[in-house]
C-alpha cells in the first residue's frame, strides 16, 4: 500500500531519509509526490551550497591556525558612503568550531536572518568590539581616516588580544600580523561575521535616531541619499548628524551658508 502524499510530505522533512524510500518517492507518478520530491531535492542542494560557501569562507582562518595563530580578529565597516549618522566598525574573534550556514557579507542578508546572525554571533564569539566614528569627525578628519579609527576603536574593544587581523580591503597602523582582504566579507567568516555585527548596529542607531529626527526617514534609507532623504534635506535643513563634507549636502548649504 503506497503511502499517502501527507505522509511522504512528512518523512521529507525528516534529517535522514531511507534511500528505498528516496527511490520509491522518485519514481512514484502522483503529481503532489513529485512535487513534495521536488521542494525535498531543491532543500538538500541549497543547503549542500551553504556547506560549500561555509568551507570556502573558512579557508583565511584555517590557513592561519595551522601557522599557530589561535585568536584571529575579522574587522569590518558600514556606512562609509551615507550622507548621516557615523562610520561603525566590528571586530570580532570567532571560536575555531564556529558554524552558522549563510553567513556572508551583510549587504546579502535579509534584515530577519541578519538580526538572527547577530544574536547568533554575539552568543558564540570570544570577543566582540565596537568602534564608533559620528559624523563631526568624518567631517574633520575625511571619511577613510574615520573608517581606519573607527576600525581601530573597534580593536581597542577587544576583550583578548588577537594574534592575527583579517580586514575588508584595509591597512591598519598595528603590529599585529594582518591580510587585507578586497571583498572580505564575502570571502572570511570572520570578516563576515564583523560585517552583520557592524550592519546590525549601524541599522538600530539610525532607527533610533529617526525617532529624534523623524522628518528625515532615517529609518528607511539609513542615512544614505535616497530621494527621500535628500529631498527631506531640502525641506528641512540638516541636522547634527549630517556629514556637511559630503558632497550633495555641502553642494546645498556651503554655498548658502546654512550651517
Amino acid at each position: 500500500m503506497k503511502l499517502s502524499i501527507k505522509e511522504i510530505e512528512k518523512i521529507l522533512q525528516c534529517e535522514n531519509v531511507e534511500e528505498q524510500l528516496l527511490l520509491e518517492v522518485k519514481n512514484d507518478d502522483r503529481k503532489g509526490v513529485q512535487k513534495a520530491y521536488m521542494k525535498w531535492k531543491s532543500s538538500k542542494e541549497k543547503h549542500a551550497q551553504l556547506v560549500t560557501q561555509f568551507e570556502e569562507m573558512s579557508h583565511y582562518e584555517r590557513e592561519i591556525r595551522s601557522a599557530g595563530h589561535h585568536y584571529i580578529a575579522g574587522i569590518d565597516e558600514v556606512g562609509r558612503g551615507p550622507l548621516a549618522g557615523p562610520v561603525i566598525a566590528a571586530a570580532v574573534i570567532l571560536p575555531e568550531d564556529f558554524y552558522l550556514l549563510g553567513l556572508t557579507d551583510s549587504k546579502k542578508v535579509s534584515k530577519k536572518n541578519r538580526e538572527e546572525f547577530y544574536e547568533a554571533i554575539f552568543s558564540k564569539a570570544v570577543s566582540i568590539g565596537i568602534g564608533i566614528v559620528h559624523a563631526e569627525e568624518i567631517d574633520r578628519i575625511n571619511i577613510y581616516e574615520a573608517t581606519k579609527l573607527a576600525m581601530l576603536k573597534a580593536l581597542d574593544e577587544l576583550t583578548v588580544v588577537p594574534e592575527h587581523l583579517l580586514i575588508d580591503a584595509m591597512k591598519l597602523p598595528r603590529k599585529t600580523p594582518q591580510t587585507s582582504i578586497i571583498k572580505g566579507d564575502s570571502k572570511s567568516i570572520s570578516i563576515a561575521a564583523s560585517s552583520i555585527i557592524a550592519k546590525v548596529t549601524r541599522d538600530r542607531y539610525m532607527e533610533t535616531l529617526s525617532k529624534q529626527f523623524p522628518e528625515y526617514g532615517f529609518e528607511n534609507h539609513m542615512g544614505y541619499g535616497t530621494v527621500e532623504h535628500l529631498t527631506a534635506i531640502d525641506s528641512h535643513g540638516v541636522c547634527l548628524e549630517h556629514r556637511k563634507s559630503f558632497a550633495p549636502v555641502r553642494d546645498r548649504y556651503v554655498s548658502a551658508k546654512l550651517f
